[in-house]
């Protein structure tokens, strides 16, 4: 696709990207992006995180020409979305939220419309393959009307690939989705990943994108907060866990332990959280003995993405 035959570095970059919508009636203005600079290399899994309201379906709307931009520069696989947003259009497969189809259709009509909105030449279609490598193969003759909600997510991806874009966006795409579902999903997205394609994803479910993606953006009010290497961004939050199983069952948290980030569980386990650069574990364990609690079995638990980002947000609230 690229017209120098070849690849960029950077299958995305957003310069000083902006975005305010502007004040209706008795709404304010919204300043959505606050100038994001992003870029998101080829071939990479690449996750984009933020609670809800952040700024990432409209940085995504922007790429995907949705939403005109207020100010920035966006470029995607080396083509400009100002002089060439039919070539950046060519290069994104976008799967959005929001599940949006013919019922009437059946799932190999709505792939041959799309592949014919993009100008896919009839023989080198590849609907039936799509389909069946989503599991929908059998699917592929009944109404969209009569599929799951998980089956018609995977038709929304499928859609997305049906002119091969090197990038495909996936914006929340195993939202209600069963667990087998998702595995079939993710297992797809792979298979694209070994090929070539870069993944772009937002996800709700933290375990995903620690599982998933080399890299991961962390966006909060319009602003992009982290961008490192996934591991990286983990070894940054050295909060860990010690979880206590007393001998002896204790009904509350003794006082004098109040002052630590403590917490009990269900089961009666005291949780301690702590940072290990501050903190020893055998100093915590010394003033639990000191406060009568007879130890019976112990665990630790380093952090996880979840700690990460909402110690992150936090912060930045």
């Amino acid at each position: 696709m690229n017209s120098q035959n070849t690849f960029p570095d950077f299958a995305i970059e957003l310069t000083g990207l902006q975005k305010t919508y502007e004040a209706k009636g008795k709404m304010e203005a919204k300043r959505a992006l606050k100038g994001i600079d992003l870029k998101i290399p080829r071939g990479s899994i690449f996750g984009l995180l933020g609670p809800n309201g952040a700024g990432k379906s409209t940085l995504i709307n922007i790429m995907s020409g949705l939403v005109n931009k207020s100010e920035g520069q966006v470029k995607v696989w080396d083509y400009d979305l100002d002089t060439n947003p039919r070539e950046v259009a060519s290069a994104l497969g976008v799967v959005p939220q929001e599940v949006n189809m013919d019922p009437f259709f059946t799932p190999r009509e709505s792939m041959e419309l799309m592949a014919g909105f993009y100008g896919v030449p009839e023989k080198e279609r590849r609907s039936d393959e799509i389909l069946e490598a989503l599991g929908l193969g059998d699917k592929k003759d009944a109404y969209v009307r009569q599929l799951s909600g998980g089956m018609k997510r995977r038709l929304m991806v499928a859609k997305a690939m049906v002119h091969t874009p090197p990038i495909l966006i996936l914006d929340e795409p195993t939202a209600g989705v069963d667990v087998e579902l998702r595995r079939q999903l993710w297992e797809y997205v792979k298979e694209l990943h070994a090929k070539g394609t870069t993944i772009v994803l937002t996800t709700h479910y933290l375990e995903e994108a620690q599982e998933m993606c080399d890299q991961i953006a962390i966006i909060n009010h319009g602003e992009v907060i982290a961008c490192e290497s996934t591991d990286t961004l983990l070894s940054r939050m050295d909060r860990k866990k010690l979880i206590v199983h007393p001998e002896t069952a204790i009904d509350e948290i003794p006082e004098t332990l109040k002052d630590l980030d403590i917490a009990m569980r269900p089961d009666g386990a005291l949780i301690v959280s702590y940072r290990a650069n501050e903190t020893r574990v055998m100093d915590l364990l010394n003033r639990m003995r000191e406060s009568g609690v007879r130890i019976k079995d112990l665990a630790t638990e380093e952090a996880d993405l979840e700690d990460v980002f909402v110690s992150m947000t936090r912060e930045e609230a």
